[in-house]
């Protein structure tokens, strides 16, 4: 007997959205019944694209699924994510999962009240170099991380942390089984209003250290990540989809150690298609998804502080960037 396809929309199918929408359709275990965007062209635009229908209002979409994904602006998350889980709809909500940690409680409130899914597109989770560096951890010392991304008009809705730095925070917070002890912050907006570059050191009580920089006007593009432990380091390239992992063996004629390289991971893995595809698996069997909506409030509560930190400093020292606090473009490092 074969399996029920599970009903799907999307809702919002601008840049990212189209995407979820195209790997959606090209599944044979779902029926896209439709998506749903305030811009009727678009709309009209991905459904031909996908063979589907078009709405410009999601609420008849709604009663027409079993789950959703959510990519619209940060903004409007809590109050759409609200309004499918009252309908009875499993959703993927785009991360950042809300603007504040309040409405990050309701939905994650909501969804367990109506036993549904309420998984967070934390989308690294899903990178094959998360996955392959996984088997090589051993009591990370100090993590180094460098997000550093050119311009883009899309993302501009909030700030270089919660476009970005959200990213490594999450990834790490899953891999340092510690409280946090400290978070120390710096940022400036450069080219927006909002902060366009940043770095926090949080330090956890274990005694690791992550050092994080991100930003969004850089000259090129970098997804980084190096992990230091005993015995071995890890250089993590999100962009390559590889783990090369480095340690010291016995040198076999003089005696001096020698480095012992190798490298992990599958880079011909789609990782959005795999995030999608385990979406439609978890509500399928009702399964926890790797990235719940407490994992996503986890990683939004260390963001908001480190924004919270840089907001403090940049009101205590505005009078030195000016009016603009335009600082000029940055490299990578």
């Amino acid at each position: 007997m074969s399996k029920k396809k599970l009903r799907v929309g999307v809702i919002g199918v601008g840049y990212l959205g189209r995407f979820h929408a195209l790997k959606y359709a090209a599944q044979h275990d779902v029926q896209l019944v439709g998506v749903a965007d305030i811009d009727p062209g678009q709309a009209r635009l991905v459904a031909e694209e996908c063979s589907t229908k078009a709405f410009t209002d999601y609420l008849p979409l709604l009663e027409q699924v079993d789950a959703v994904s959510i990519v619209v602006p940060t903004v409007h998350h809590h109050t759409i994510a609200s309004v499918c889980l009252e309908h009875g709809v499993d959703i993927l909500l785009e991360k950042p999962m809300t603007t504040t940690l309040q409405e990050a409680d309701e939905l994650i409130a909501l969804a367990e009240q109506k036993q549904l899914l309420l998984q967070v597109g934390h989308l690294e989770r899903f990178n094959p170099a998360v996955l392959a560096m996984q088997p090589l951890l051993n009591n990370p010392l100090f993590i180094e991380a460098h997000r550093l991304s050119t311009f883009k008009n899309r993302g501009t809705d909030v700030d270089v942390i919660l476009d970005l730095m959200i990213h490594d925070i999450d990834i790490i917070l899953s891999i340092i089984n510690s409280p946090i002890q400290d978070i120390h912050t710096v940022g400036a907006p450069v080219i927006t209003r909002l902060t366009d570059i940043a770095n926090a050191r949080i330090v956890f009580k274990n005694g690791c250290t992550a050092n994080i920089t991100v930003s969004r006007i850089s000259m090129e593009n970098i997804r980084r990540m190096r992990i230091f432990q005993p015995g071995k380091y890890l250089s993590v390239d999100f962009s390559k989809k590889e783990v090369m992992a480095i340690q010291l063996k016995q040198g076999t004629q003089s005696g001096v150690p020698l480095p012992d390289v190798s490298r992990h991971g599958f880079s011909e893995q789609d990782v959005l298609e795999m995030e999608i595809r385990e979406f439609v698996a978890n509500s399928h069997h009702r399964r926890k998804p790797t990235v719940s909506g407490r994992e996503g409030r986890r990683a939004l509560a260390v963001a908001l502080s480190v924004i919270s930190q840089i907001q403090e400093n940049q009101e205590k020292f505005g009078h030195l960037m000016g009016d603009t606090g335009n600082f000029g473009f940055v490299d990578h490092p």
